[in-house]
């Protein structure tokens, strides 16, 4: 099992808002972690990258890659796991970029922390590039010049040329237009089957988790209160509040004829 949660609790003094009994990912499985803004889907996502403590939150439990146990861990070994092996990709991918800062030396800085020279940096920048089907020419421009699916597509091809294994992907489309989230849908795809890498897609749009992911896990209130392969869970939801969740994603219907 490539990444495994266990018995994963996360608390704010004595108030826990997250209890996560099991919940793995396997190599080259999409799994969608889904739930209302916030169930913990977020928080969750902090944990497993080391980054809960940043946000006041202490974290109990286990979380292993690959059999490695990843909590408690320290800062330093953190730096040395996180982007390489685990990477992930947000919302606003603009927050992921100094608008100061052409986003070719982002990337590049953070290929260099974890041990490329500057040309295999270059190189491996701009081979991500083009396998996210963008021209590495657009490492020469600020965020601010990019659209939003380029930024996306920029912090995907980081995770790539650092040949990360799992991909951790929080509401990644949920601010881009349909057009463009379907091309990032096709690219995580397309990453999984080409590369092998594992992805945990955190979202509160079960239509995007039914159509991207083998299986879900749906969240409320910190718990999974049901998980399994994706066509049964959003088929044949046993628990009341999937189903409730189901039938608030729109439905467009087709008007009768005259």
């Amino acid at each position: 099992m490539r990444l495994a949660i266990t018995g994963l609790q996360i608390s704010f003094g004595t108030r826990r808002v997250v209890d996560v009994g099991e919940l793995h990912l396997g190599a080259g499985e999409i799994v969608g972690l889904a739930g209302e803004s916030g169930s913990g889907k977020s928080m969750t996502t902090l944990a497993v990258l080391g980054l809960a403590h940043t946000v006041g939150a202490t974290v109990r439990g286990s979380i292993t890659l690959d059999g490695t146990e990843l909590t408690g861990l320290s800062q330093r070994e953190w730096r040395e796991l996180r982007g390489r092996r685990i990477a992930a990709i947000f919302q606003s991918p603009a927050s992921a970029f100094s608008p100061v800062y052409r986003v070719g030396r982002v990337m590049h800085g953070a290929l260099r922390l974890h041990g490329m020279t500057r040309s295999q940096a270059a190189e491996a920048a701009s081979r991500a590039m083009r396998q996210v089907l963008l021209s590495p020419a657009l490492l020469e421009r600020y965020p601010s010049q990019l659209s939003g699916g380029q930024l996306q597509r920029v912090a995907i091809a980081i995770a790539l040329a650092l040949r990360a294994e799992v991909l951790l992907a929080d509401e990644p489309t949920s601010a881009l237009d349909v057009t463009v989230q379907a091309e990032v849908l096709e690219l995580l795809r397309e990453l999984r089957d080409r590369e092998g890498m594992s992805v945990l897609f955190i979202s509160h749009d079960l239509a995007v988790v039914g159509e991207l992911c083998d299986r879900v896990a749906v969240m409320r209130q910190g718990r999974i209160v049901e998980q399994g392969p994706a066509a049964r869970v959003l088929s044949a939801p046993a628990d009341p509040y999937t189903a409730d969740l189901l039938a608030a994603v729109p439905v467009i219907r087709a008007e009768a004829g005259p």
